[in-house]
């Protein structure tokens, strides 16, 4: 079974305000967004960032192949706590799940 990471071509993340992240997965094509969309659920990256599911968005982009997932960052941008200013480290979290 194959890890998402080598599947596509990138995953990125990064704030989307103080209060949100974004993660995009730039998957290449339309046959790899379709398999990644339907095997990656709001509920995988809802345990994966231990959030609520009905705190997550995930939208389909289909003139650019990308699958994009917007939650709520686990501490507010530039907080005492916060230990990722930009978000970007985020998307490392994703790389290693399989996808069927």
């Amino acid at each position: 079974m194959p890890e998402l990471g080598p599947l596509v071509y990138d995953i990125r993340s990064k704030n989307a305000g103080p209060f949100l992240l974004t993660i995009d997965i730039f998957c290449g094509s339309q046959n790899v967004l379709k398999k990644v969309s339907n095997n990656l659920s709001v509920a995988h990256i809802a345990r994966v960032f231990d959030v609520e599911v009905d705190h997550i968005k995930k939208y389909e982009i289909h003139a650019i192949s990308v699958l994009k997932f917007s939650l709520p960052r686990p501490e507010i941008q530039g907080s005492l706590f916060d230990r990722d200013m930009h978000g970007a480290s985020w998307s490392n979290l994703l790389k290693e799940i399989i996808i069927n």
